[in-house]
């Protein structure tokens, strides 16, 4: 048997008894339950942990345990080889403890994403592991000593790209997205493996992986921070339910189940159901920076000022606090800058302290009790109420947007008088609870909310596609991470919302983290460089200031454009291996759902499931739909964050013109073309967009990038 055979054997082997171990580490922690706990909570508490245990220690037989191996240097004056690491998803230790597999988030892990020949980090060699379906097929060795490289002529470089890595990148797949831990690039993992504290933007421009940073980040955390993260939770936030149920499967594959995910719809939703929608200028003045302002006058204009003395009845004596002492304590409580409903908690407590201090002089003596208790006599929460009276979210902008000289007041000075009358209900509704509430609403009524009590904070927010959030939006999800931090990723040329942001620092503004760090990504591993080179082309008009994408794959990738049918062009693409996405102009889409059917292709609808009737997502996360069929039918409104190995992009005029303005539409445009991994066919009717600099009506790019007219 040849060496490399014997060796892969060997390391098959080592598989094997690999998952063995696993299964041995999951039956013990199945013999365990909660019988041995103090008391029931304790028993609750242990039984949900040895759950979430069991399912961390699930083996799935197509996963492979391991991708990865490094081999230390040995050390000084040491004789034999140092010691091996093989780099998994998870930790598996033998019987005695000792690891078989070490979790890729590990310290001792680092190394093998990031150690060079230059810089080899203690390590010797490298090896990656080739596998099918779970199956073993092929390991590649990197030296990264000197004498090494230098007998194999590579001197000091840095090598040649893996192979094995490359095939792993560019490997079809279909449904949602799958974890890249075999493939993290040495500046992907220094952004996974940033402290916890610090805040983090991620621009990444199309194909360099923001999104799998960024979860891969969050599996990261809370490998380093378990008992902070799980105690104060983790939150991913996307643009909507279709990307999350895209990237659902990401956290799982690496062992971690700790971390929410939710649209901002969801975020803010406990406030009323979203029952209209409204011009995008209504809802771009909504999400303004300076709506905040307005809603903290409309807040504080409630409290008034105390002119009766209160009068507290207590036994047969009445004891009084004059107006002047009353008005001392509101102004403060005022100074403080505390909640509006803490405030008027506080209130409460300095009239009765005032009535407490006068009992005592008389030389009766209270115990500790009688403060709380003479804050809540009677007299005392009504005249508190009377001058700080409670404020309800709904009832408050109920009235904002009703009483339009409750408006002019509240939004003197920070609105113009034609920012007021579009804000202003010309047709208001009679009661608040008739109210038709829009997504920019609740936004606003999660900052009214916030400025009554204040919003619970998790420990870490990893949010997606931030670049289409508004200030108002970005103050909400900041005030979640007030005493934790974020992860914002996104690509200020992918901006399509009407509210988008253009520069990051005002996204760190409203987010409340100015001291935020920047990184950007613009290696493009996943995109092929001749669809890159394509999008790019729109970068001088949609965002000039950005530095354009660079593929560095050495496949450059097959892009057509044509005018064919999308009858006809649509068979050559499904019978390829992979994922399919069929991209089209929403307003296209009964149209091309008709001729899918008409041609006879089975296919889903990407975001039909968001307005299906029925249980919730989880419970039918099983049913075949978006991301599960060969071929997706996408709206053009829900292909960002999405990526296939093939991509039809219909009728990119269409796509332009759909949205409010020109640069919108180019932006929109950006990202349907940047989705494809492996091919991408542009099917028009002779309009292409002129920025796009296309001569030609039907071409054909070949892999080594010639054009050739058809």
């Amino acid at each position: 048997m040849p060496a490399d055979e014997s060796e892969l054997a060997q390391e098959r082997e080592f598989l094997a008894e690999a998952r063995s171990q696993l299964g041995r580490m999951r039956d013990r922690v199945a013999a365990l339950d909660g019988q041995s706990a103090g008391n029931w909570v304790s028993a609750e508490i242990l039984e949900a942990t040895l759950a979430r245990r069991m399912e961390q220690l699930t083996d799935d037989p197509d996963i492979p345990l391991f991708f990865g191996r490094i081999d230390l240097a040995p050390e000084a004056g040491t004789a034999g080889p140092g010691e091996t690491f093989h780099i998994g998803r998870r930790h598996v230790s033998d019987p005695d403890g000792e690891p078989m597999v070490v979790d890729w988030r590990a310290p001792v892990s680092t190394p093998f994403y990031r150690a060079t020949p230059k810089e080899p980090m203690g390590i010797a060699a490298r090896r990656r592991y080739g596998f099918a379906r779970g199956r073993l097929t092929a390991f590649e060795d990197e030296s990264l000593t000197r004498a090494d490289r230098a007998l194999d002529g590579d001197g000091d470089g840095d090598g040649a790209r893996s192979e094995i890595l490359e095939a792993e990148i560019e490997r079809p797949r279909t449904g949602p997205m799958r974890d890249i831990v075999a493939t993290i690039q040495p500046e992907q993992d220094v952004i996974v493996r940033m402290p916890l504290e610090r805040t983090l933007v991620v621009q990444g421009a199309p194909g360099t992986g923001k999104t799998a940073v960024g979860l891969h980040r969050a599996a990261y955390l809370l490998y380093a921070h378990r008992d902070q993260l799980t105690r104060r939770g983790v939150l991913v936030v996307g643009p909507n339910k279709s990307f999350l149920r895209y990237i659902r499967d990401v956290l799982p594959a690496l062992g971690e189940i700790h971390a929410r995910q939710a649209t901002i719809e969801e975020i803010v939703g406990d406030h009323a159901p979203v029952r209209a929608t409204e011009p995008a200028d209504v809802a771009t003045l909504k999400g303004d920076g300076r709506m905040a302002a307005v809603l903290r006058r409309a807040v504080w204009s409630h409290i008034g000022t105390p002119q009766d003395t209160l009068v507290l009845p207590r036994g047969s004596f009445r004891w009084r606090v004059p107006a002047y002492e009353a008005r001392e304590a509101v102004e403060q409580i005022i100074a403080r800058d505390v909640r509006y409903a803490l405030g008027a908690a506080q209130l409460r407590h300095a009239l009765a302290h005032r009535v407490l201090v006068q009992i005592e002089e008389t030389g009766d003596a209270l115990d500790d009790r009688a403060w709380d208790v003479l804050a809540r006599t009677k007299p005392v929460r009504d005249y508190a109420a009377a001058v700080w009276p409670a404020v309800e979210p709904r009832r408050l902008l109920f009235r904002l947007f009703s009483d339009r000289q409750f408006l002019a007041e509240c939004a003197e000075g920070i609105l113009s008088d034609a920012e007021q009358l579009l804000l202003a209900w010309h047709r208001p509704p009679r009661t608040p609870g008739s109210a038709r509430w829009t997504t920019a609403d609740l936004v606003l009524l999660d900052e009214i909310a916030d400025l009554l009590d204040r919003t619970e904070s998790v420990a870490h927010i990893v949010v997606d596609e931030a670049q289409d959030l508004s200030a108002m939006m970005l103050r909400s999800l900041g005030r979640r991470a007030a005493t934790g931090s974020l992860t914002v990723l996104g690509d200020l040329a992918q901006a399509t919302t009407p509210w988008a942001s253009s520069d990051w620092s005002d996204v760190l503004d409203h987010l409340a983290k100015p001291d935020g760090h920047v990184e950007q990504l613009t290696a493009g591993f996943r995109v092929p460089a001749d669809v890159i080179e394509l999008a790019a082309r729109l970068l001088p008009s949609i965002a000039p200031g950005l530095e354009p994408p660079t593929a560095v794959r050495r496949a450059r990738g097959r892009l057509r454009i044509t005018a064919a049918p999308l009858g006809d062009v649509l068979p050559g693409v499904t019978g390829l291996e992979g994922s399919v996405g069929l991209i089209v102009p929403d307003a296209a889409l009964p149209h091309v759902r008709t001729t899918l059917t008409a041609v006879g292709l089975t296919f889903a609808v990407v975001g039909e499931r968001d307005d299906a009737p029925g249980p919730d997502d989880a419970a039918d996360e099983d049913d075949a739909s978006e991301f599960d069929a060969h071929l997706d039918l996408v709206p053009a409104s829900l292909a960002k964050g999405l990526e296939f190995d093939h991509v039809v992009l219909h009728d990119p005029a269409g796509i332009v013109a759909a949205e409010p303005n020109h640069a919108t539409g180019l932006r929109r445009l950006y990202v349907c073309l940047t989705r494809a991994v492996t091919s991408l066919v542009v099917r028009h009717d002779d309009d292409l967009p002129p920025e796009l600099g296309i001569g030609h009506r039907d071409e054909t790019l070949s892999e080594a990038g010639a054009a050739t007219t058809r």
